[in-house]
């Protein structure tokens, strides 16, 4: 007999009002194995929805469909055939690139993304680990690949009850591979590397902001060259700053091999070293803020904004009038509105005018769920100093 689980009016009014996760406070009766698809019933018995079931997460239904339909081999393969042929008629212009996002393609806490021939996994919940071996063979089936690397070493997994670990699901897979994106070539580390291996949220943000940079640009937290790579051929010359040694031996690297002799990379503090900057009266025509996320709960939220504040307020003092900062958060806690607020706090107490010129959010091959605001996680503001 199909597991059945009852949710309270709560858990109901929330699936109605379309958002994918139900708590386990609104979970009025669950008798079953983790990491199964469930029967999802309101008062009376209603069905709602059918769901991955997890025993260990606060997040203990996770929403696979409104139908009442067969989740099976061929409703799997449906997802993901949706998932590859919408990132087809995107047109990127990379070999890297997010193939399936989760809740974004209607496969909540599965990640999939394609570096050149490989591709990397993330399994982010008992549902998806269990369904794992099904969902590599369809994955092989559907996108040819080399290799398939599970990157299942994320934290959030032991929320899960799940183990942290790396290993080779199909295939052989090297520790690095060369991808494209655009006219630029970097190498990625998909076992070690930050999340799948790169930022790929990011890429659509690095092209925008190629168009406004020009003369002198200050790229902080640089991590391997994300932008710095894409910006360098619009400018005079770029300064990257990072904490990582290794990070500024990647990006090193990666600009030595795409040709670019105008980038300054130094390894420092970037708080301590946009203060010095600002104290030293250096001035920029262009500032790019790419930090790592601040908030990564609830309780960091009010020292993440205090960060976002004092880096932007340095920017923003580091800028020649009529000059652009481009600033992100990938912090899901602080939301838009949040963001907004601290950057203009920090332009009131830096004394300048700005101007919004682009708001933009994590690349299209990342889609965001309307009704469920934890999919919309990275902010981008491209602002003009005025004056």
């Amino acid at each position: 007999m199909e597991p059945t689980i009852s949710v309270s009016a709560r858990g109901e009014e929330r699936i109605r009002n379309g958002h994918l996760w139900v708590y386990q406070a609104d979970v009025a009766r669950a008798r079953t194995e983790p990491g199964a698809v469930v029967r999802v019933v309101g008062a009376g018995g209603r069905f709602l929805a059918r769901a991955f079931f997890s025993d260990r997460s606060q997040i203990t239904l996770r929403i696979l469909t409104h139908l009442d339909v067969p989740i099976d081999r061929r409703f799997w393969r449906s997802r993901l055939e949706q998932a590859f042929a919408f990132r087809q008629r995107l047109g990127i212009d990379a070999t890297a690139y997010r193939l399936v996002h989760g809740e974004g393609d209607l496969i909540p806490s599965l990640v999939v993304d394609r570096y050149g021939d490989y591709l990397v996994v993330q399994a982010l919940s008992q549902g998806t680990d269990r369904l794992l071996p099904e969902i590599t063979e369809l994955l092989v089936e559907l996108g040819r690949p080399k290799g398939i690397l599970a990157r299942n070493d994320p934290r959030v997994r032991l929320l899960e009850g799940l183990e942290q670990s790396v290993a080779v699901l199909h295939g052989v897979v090297p520790d690095t591979t060369t991808v494209r994106e655009g006219r630029i070539e970097y190498d990625v580390d998909m076992r070690h590397g930050q999340k799948t291996g790169a930022f790929l949220d990011q890429r659509e943000n690095r092209q925008a902001a190629a168009q406004y940079v020009s003369g002198r640009t200050l790229d902080c937290f640089s991590y391997a060259g994300g932008f710095a790579l894409q910006l360098a051929r619009h400018v005079d010359e770029l300064h990257a700053l990072d904490i990582s040694e290794d990070a500024a031996a990647m990006l090193t690297r990666n600009a030595a091999r795409n040709g670019i002799s105008n980038i300054e990379v130094r390894t420092t503090n970037v708080f301590d070293e946009l203060r010095t900057l600002d104290r030293t009266g250096k001035r920029f025509d262009a500032v790019v803020l790419d930090p790592p996320a601040f908030a990564k709960s609830k309780a960091a939220i009010p020292k993440a904004l205090s960060g976002y504040k004092e880096i932007n307020l340095r920017a923003l003092k580091l800028l020649n009038a009529g000059g652009f900062l481009i600033t992100c958060s990938c912090s899901y806690h602080v939301n838009e509105a949040a963001f907004g607020e601290v950057i203009f706090d920090a332009a009131l107490d830096a004394g300048v005018e700005v101007s919004v010129v682009e708001k933009r959010m994590q690349g299209r091959d990342h889609p965001v769920v309307l009704g469920m605001p934890e999919t919309y996680y990275l902010k981008c503001f491209i602002l003009r100093k005025l004056g």
